[in-house]
C-alpha cells in the first residue's frame, strides 16, 4: 500500500481523506500479535505434546575426546545436503564455539571451532555461540538464513575466566560463507548486557544463552526475535525474555516482564518452531523440583506463551544423564523426531539423542 504527501495548502481541505489516511498508516505499523489469541487450549498442547514425544534415548552422539572438557547446546541445521551442529567447549578457562557434521543425525564429526579466546576484548574467555535465523518450520529445511549478505550467531560473552564467571552478555558474530572452520568476525561491543539502562529487574545479574529467529510474517512488528534467559540480581533464577531488532545489530527488549518463569530454579535455552500457525518453545526446567528437564510451551503470537503442565519431554533415566537432561534443540526429519540434548551424568557432560521411533544403532 502506498501513501501519497499532501502539501500543506491542500491537507486542511480534505480532512476527510487525511483521516482515513492515518487510520491506515496506524493500522499498517499495528503488530499482528495484537489481534491473535493470548492463550493456547489444552486440546491443542495436548497434540503438540503427542507430536514431539521422543521417548527413546539413542544414546550419546557427541562427547568430548578430552574427559575433562564438557561439550554443550547443540544447535542443528542443514547445508547442501549435509547437517551441522555447532556447540560449546567449556575446559576450565571458558566457553568456545566448535562445529561438527553428519550425514544421518547421528554419527558426529567435529570440523573445527568458529568462536574462540582472544586478548583484551569484553569476551576474552566466554564466546559460547548459538547460530541463528535457521528454518523454524517443524519438518522444514533446518537452512541457516544469512541476513544483509552474512550469516549470524549470537553468542555468551565475558572477559572472565572461569565457568560463567564475571559479567556476561550477549554478543553478535557473523560469517559469509559459512562452512568452514576458521574464526567467525564479531561485533566490538556486545548487543545486550545485565548493566544497560533499560536491563529489566531480571536480567541485572547475568544474560545466557540466547536464540535468534527471523519471524518473517513480523507477528510483533519486528522481523529478528531474540529469546534469552537471564538472572537477575535480586531475581537469583533464571527466566526466559525477549528482545527485537530489525537489523541483527541494535537490539532493544521487549516488555517488561519474562515471557517464561517459575520465580524459581531455571527456565532457559529456549528454540523455537513453527507449526503452521502455533508456535513451539523447546525449553529446559531445573531446580523448580528435582534435576534438569526438558519441557516446552505454545504460542500463537511469539510473546504470550502457554506452559505444558504434563509430563516433561525428557527427564533423567539412565547413567549418562543421570544428573541433568537438559537444553534441547529438536527437529522433524523424514517422519522421525530427534531431541538432542545436553546430558549430565556417568559419562561427564556431552550430547545426547532421544527419538519419536527406535532406531537401529
Amino acid at each position: 500500500m502506498k501513501f501519497y504527501y499532501l502539501p500543506f495548502a491542500k491537507r486542511h481541505r480534505f480532512p476527510g481523506l487525511i483521516g482515513v489516511l492515518l487510520i491506515l498508516l496506524s493500522a499498517c505499523h499495528t503488530p499482528r500479535s495484537a489481534h491473535l489469541p493470548q492463550s493456547v487450549p489444552q486440546s491443542v498442547m495436548d497434540s503438540v505434546y503427542r507430536a514431539v514425544r521422543t521417548p527413546y534415548k539413542y544414546g550419546i552422539v557427541l562427547q568430548h575426546p578430552d574427559s575433562g572438557k564438557m561439550v554443550d547446546s547443540p544447535t542443528v541445521f542443514r547445508k547442501n545436503g549435509q547437517w551441522y551442529m555447532s556447540y560449546i567447549v567449556f575446559d576450565g578457562q571458558g566457553y568456545e564455539t566448535w562445529l561438527a557434521e553428519s550425514q544421518d543425525l547421528l554419527q558426529w564429526r567435529t570440523i573445527g571451532r568458529l568462536l574462540t579466546f582472544s586478548q583484551n576484548t569484553w569476551d576474552a574467555n566466554q564466546k559460547a555461540g548459538y547460530m541463528a535465523l535457521v528454518d523454524i518450520d517443524w519438518g522444514g529445511t533446518y537452512k541457516m538464513y544469512g541476513h544483509d549478505g552474512k550469516l549470524w550467531m549470537s553468542y555468551l560473552g565475558g572477559a572472565t575466566e572461569g565457568y560463567e564467571k564475571g559479567t556476561l552478555g550477549v554478543g553478535m558474530a557473523f560469517y559469509d560463507p559459512l562452512i568452514k572452520s576458521e574464526q567467525w568476525s564479531r561485533l566490538a561491543d556486545p548487543v545486550l548486557l545485565p548493566g544497560d539502562k533499560d536491563a529489566r529487574w531480571f536480567e541485572t545479574d547475568k544474560i545466557y544463552k540466547s536464540s535468534v529467529i527471523h519471524d518473517r510474517e513480523e507477528v510483533t512488528g519486528y522481523p529478528f526475535l531474540m529469546y534469552y534467559n537471564a538472572k537477575g540480581d535480586t531475581a537469583r533464577y533464571e527466566s526466559i525474555g525477549l528482545a527485537v531488532s530489525r537489523d541483527m545489530v541494535h537490539w532493544e527488549r521487549w516488555g517488561e516482564d519474562p515471557l517464561i518463569t517459575r520465580h524459581e530454579g531455571i527456565c532457559g535455552d529456549a528454540q523455537i518452531v513453527r507449526m503452521g500457525n502455533l508456535y513451539v518453545m523447546f525449553y529446559f526446567g531445573a531446580f523448580w523440583k528435582p534435576g534438569a528437564f526438558e519441557r516446552f510451551a505454545c504460542s500463537y503470537d511469539l510473546v504470550n506463551w502457554t506452559d505444558w503442565e504434563g509430563p516433561d519431554l525428557i527427564a533423567p533415566s539412565e547413567d549418562y544423564d543421570q544428573q541433568y537432561a537438559h537444553k534441547p534443540w529438536v527437529v522433524r526429519w523424514n517422519g522421525v523426531v530427534y531431541h538432542f540434548y545436553n546430558a549430565v551424568g556417568s559419562e561427564g557432560r556431552v550430547i545426547a539423542l532421544a527419538t519419536s521411533e527406535p532406531l537401529d544403532e
